[in-house]
Parts: structure tokens; C-alpha cells; sequence
């Protein structure tokens, strides 16, 4: 009861985490045909049908109701059984043109003010450009998950599909240190949990051995600089408001 419809064109899929009901999530947030931010859950990606299985810069449509777990403003509910893609991936052609149409009109000024306005209005979703990317920091993180976590990812599904494969534990934190486009920025360390970054971890891993973290500065540091005019998708953590993570990479190409 009190679902509608929504249309939206998905901008951010984060690499998954265990959850308390259904296994598994990944955090997932778009924009509306009407020009606003909403974040999607549960979005139980690997569990999903192959004929609903987005990605990123495609329109979607499903049923949604305002989250009464998550107090963020942008948090809706979806009915996963009602989840369609509508469109093909928006193209990337005349530097991303189709999509910075859509995307670029919510941009904000900096994190500084991102900060400053959810006191104000409790935006937890937004999008910025970083006048300076200083580092992409790579660190260890535990390379297992912890037992609550292992029995969360064991529970029984709540979907009729399982994934073929576990889901497997990143054992790097990625983080970004930038300063943002605001006199008095005293410089920020966000943690980026982009399925994009998780993915290429995976890929490069296997393929180049203990090499793989040149190919990931290479793309995610070098590139991100020099190629691309690198903007962060950001968004705050569920039960911690005034912290904020880097949740995509918006880099249409310079």
C-alpha cells in the first residue's frame, strides 16, 4: 500500500554489502524525470533477474514509497518485483552531452556547501566538481568479512534467485583527498565505495597480479586528473547524517 511509480535515470550503484534483510545490497541512487535526487533500497543487484539488471545512465521505472527506516530526505522504498528498464544506456557521445543534460543541473557548488545546506535543508545526496583531486589513497581493510556479516550474507533470501558466486570482500579502502572550489577549504579524505572501483580491484587483481594498483592510480588517480573532468556523486551514511561518502564518479572526458 502506497507505492507509486517512479521514473529514474540511475547515476550511482555502489559494490555491495551485506545487509540485515535479503542477503545483500547495493546503495543505489538516481535522478527523477522531474529534475530530483532519490536514493533506491533494497536494490539486491546480483540476486535481480538478468531483465533487470541496469546500469548505470538508464532510465528505470518502479514503484516506490517514502522509507519510514531512513529518515534522508531522498530514501524511498522500492517494490523490487515492479522494477523495468525502459531505456538503453544514455550515450557518452559530444562529451557525455545526453548526460550531463539530466545530471549537471544538479550540480553544487563544493562539499563545503553541501555541508552547510543539509543543516539547513537535510540534502543527503548531491553532486560537485573538485577544483584540486590531490590523491587517490589506497589502504588495507580486513580481508574477510566478520562473522555478523558472514551470517547475513548465509540467511535465507527473501528473492527466488541466488548468485552464482559469493560475494567477495574488498580488502583496500579507497579514498580521495581533494579540495574543494571554496576559499577557506581546509581539504577533505572521502572513502569511495563506487562498484566501478570495486570492479576494476577484481578484474586487475587477476589479471595483473601485484601490479593491479598501478592500473587503479593510473585510471582512477591520472585519469581522473588529467582525462576527465571528474566530478564526485556523494551522499551521507544511513545512521551517520553529517557523514559524507564519495558513492560515484561523474568524469565525462576533457
Amino acid at each position: 500500500m502506497g507505492y507509486e511509480q517512479k521514473r529514474v535515470l540511475v547515476t550511482v550503484k555502489t559494490y555491495p554489502t551485506p545487509a540485515s534483510k535479503g542477503a545483500e545490497v547495493s546503495c543505489t541512487a538516481g535522478i527523477t524525470n522531474d529534475g530530483k535526487w532519490i536514493r533506491l533500497f533494497p536494490i539486491p543487484y546480483r540476486y535481480m533477474s538478468g531483465n533487470q539488471r541496469f546500469r548505470k545512465y538508464q532510465w528505470i521505472e518502479v514503484d516506490t514509497k517514502k522509507s519510514t527506516s531512513d529518515v534522508r530526505q531522498e530514501s524511498y522504498e522500492v517494490n523490487i518485483d515492479t522494477l523495468k528498464i525502459i531505456s538503453d544506456t544514455l550515450p557518452t557521445n559530444n562529451y557525455w552531452q545526453a548526460r550531463k543534460e539530466i545530471v549537471l543541473p544538479l550540480l553544487s557548488e563544493s562539499l563545503c556547501y553541501l555541508k552547510r545546506m543539509r543543516k539547513q535543508t537535510s540534502v543527503t545526496l548531491g553532486l560537485f566538481k573538485p577544483r584540486i583531486i590531490h590523491k587517490l589513497v589506497i589502504e588495507h581493510d580486513t580481508s574477510d568479512w566478520t562473522p555478523a556479516e558472514k551470517q547475513k550474507l548465509l540467511q535465507y533470501s527473501i528473492y527466488d534467485k541466488n548468485p552464482l558466486k559469493p560475494l567477495e570482500k574488498i580488502p583496500y579502502r579507497f579514498s580521495y583527498k581533494f579540495s574543494c572550489d571554496e576559499l577557506g577549504c581546509k581539504r577533505h579524505k572521502l572513502i569511495c565505495i563506487d562498484w566501478e572501483l570495486g570492479e576494476a580491484y577484481r578484474k586487475w587483481k587477476r589479471e595483473y597480479g601485484d601490479n593491479w594498483k598501478w592500473q587503479i592510480i593510473n585510471k582512477f588517480e591520472t585519469d581522473m586528473v588529467f582525462k576527465y573532468n571528474t566530478h564526485f556523486f556523494v551522499g551521507t551514511i544511513h545512521g551517520h547524517p553529517h557523514t559524507w561518502i564519495i558513492i560515484g564518479l561523474f568524469y565525462p572526458p576533457k
